[in-house]
């Protein structure tokens, strides 16, 4: 609970940051929700039009047990960059609706959603994780939409993944070139499944067959008199318990990667918190001063690693040059993603930030910067929120437009905001629990971040009208 003066620095901040909305965005879409959400992202693209393009979002509901959680399909209208009037975009409401965010369909979830990852090979594959020890797979084609009543029963999972010898609650991974799905939990082990062969036949039986609710009550996706819920196929994985060598002598080198991003994010819960690498199981003592919250891999450059702690820092890792502290200066919040040249980071504070992760640590002697507040390397900064984000997640199929949600509940009458903006380049990687949930999607404007000279040379095409518009 923040202090009185500490929530109206933030309120001042969200007023300051309001009042930029149409100067620093392209296009921003403010989505006020019932329930708090434990995670969003994006699906894929289900139709392209002149200027917007729609697009499936995932989305979890955490309910207070009145009515059941649930995995929400939603369909978004994604406007097109230098679509939207400034007008537009700055005139949204905190505690509506945006007309841009539509549920499409509602899965009745065994148990709260903590985490969705979907799946690159089929679009229509998803999975969750619960407070369970299993991996939840659906189909979202398949799935009937059900209505969250109080008494319904859970939908049923297209695929329940068993291994786990103790809850698996938030640790999980899509592999990006094969149908693998990977997890970790509380038995400090991964599991690695292939789902291949089931993938294909649910493709072949998708829309001839509908999942409908199981009969009887259901905890964590058991029912409740204690027999197993029939969903249509089991797979136990193989647990890997932090030791890849044999798994990773086997594996596509992209997979390698992706095996190892789960390895280091359950590996750094451990007390002693080393960063684990690989077959020769490298280590780096003390990479962070608490637990570990989030690791993720740069999918261009295999050997840079951002972690992210509760000590408040993210730190980048070259495993080619493993030491302590990380590479570069450290920089402040919890959550990080990486991609190409930028870096995305977010946490209790309700800020996402991003930065230009070559500067970060470097001293650059600009006009006016001597006394910025600001680390170097920090170029952009989302004041959307005015409480802690929960999740954020880049579009691949729209770069530079983000999907965030956050805890705003009590500040909104509802149960959290979704925003929904364009900001590109990351790799995502993150961990909360909240309580009360709000989404935006933003896309921040080309001026910030396409190169200089770039920029300059189309402002200067527009120079007198600028100057005309300043003297009026």
């Amino acid at each position: 609970m923040k202090d009185k003066p500490a929530e109206r620095a933030v309120e001042e901040r969200y007023t300051q940051w309001k009042s930029l909305v149409p100067v620093l965005y392209d296009w921003l879409a403010n989505h006020n929700l019932v329930w708090p959400s434990l995670s969003c992202r994006w699906g894929p693209q289900v139709e392209q039009a002149t200027y917007k393009n729609r697009q499936r979002l995932y989305l979890s509901e955490q309910t207070d047990g009145s009515v059941p959680n649930t995995l929400v399909i939603a369909n978004v209208e994604v406007v097109k960059s230098r679509v939207a009037a400034a007008e537009h975009i700055a005139q949204f409401n905190e505690e509506s609706r945006s007309p841009f965010v539509k549920k499409s369909k509602t899965i009745i979830h065994p148990g709260e959603v903590n985490r969705i990852r979907e799946l690159p090979q089929n679009s229509n594959i998803v999975a969750t994780h619960t407070d369970s020890p299993d991996v939840l797979i659906w189909d979202v084609e398949s799935q009937s939409n059900r209505q969250p009543v109080l008494g319904a029963t859970p939908s049923r999972p297209d695929l329940v993944l068993t291994g786990h010898q103790d809850n698996a609650e938030f640790a999980l991974a899509m592999c990006p070139t094969e149908p693998f799905v990977l997890s970790g939990g509380k038995d400090k082990s991964v599991v690695l499944w292939s789902i291949h062969d089931h993938i294909s036949s649910l493709a072949a039986d998708q829309g001839a067959q509908k999942s409908p609710g199981s009969k009887g009550g259901a905890v964590n996706g058991k029912p409740a008199d204690g027999s197993t819920v029939q969903a249509r196929g089991f797979s136990r994985g193989m647990r890997i318990l932090l030791k890849m060598s044999s798994l990773t002598h086997q594996a596509h080198r992209s997979s390698v990667v992706w095996v190892m991003i789960l390895a280091l994010y359950c590996g750094m819960q451990e007390l002693a918190r080393p960063l684990l690498l690989s077959d020769a199981l490298l280590q780096v003592e003390k990479a962070h001063n608490a637990d570990l919250h989030c690791v993720d891999w740069n999918p261009n450059d295999v050997n840079l690693i951002l972690t992210g702690s509760a000590d408040n820092s993210v730190r980048m890792y070259d495993r080619r040059n493993l030491t302590s502290g990380g590479v570069g200066s450290l920089f402040t919040y919890l959550k990080g993603i990486l991609l190409l040249s930028c870096v995305f980071s977010a946490a209790d504070d309700g800020l996402l930030n991003i930065w230009d992760h070559g500067k970060i640590g470097k001293v650059e002697n600009y006009a006016g910067e001597g006394n910025s507040s600001y680390p170097p390397g920090l170029f952009f900064r989302h004041a959307g929120h005015r409480d802690k984000v929960v999740d954020f997640h880049w579009n691949a199929a729209d770069p530079w437009t983000i999907v965030s949600v956050s805890e705003d509940g009590e500040k909104t009458g509802g149960g959290g905001t979704l925003q929904i903006r364009d900001d590109s380049a990351i790799y995502s990687c993150l961990m909360y629990i909240p309580v009360g949930l709000f989404v935006q999607i933003w896309r921040m404007i080309d001026l910030i971040y396409r190169p200089e000279e770039e920029v300059v040379a189309e402002l200067d095409k527009f120079k007198s009208h600028l100057l005309t518009c300043s003297s009026s």
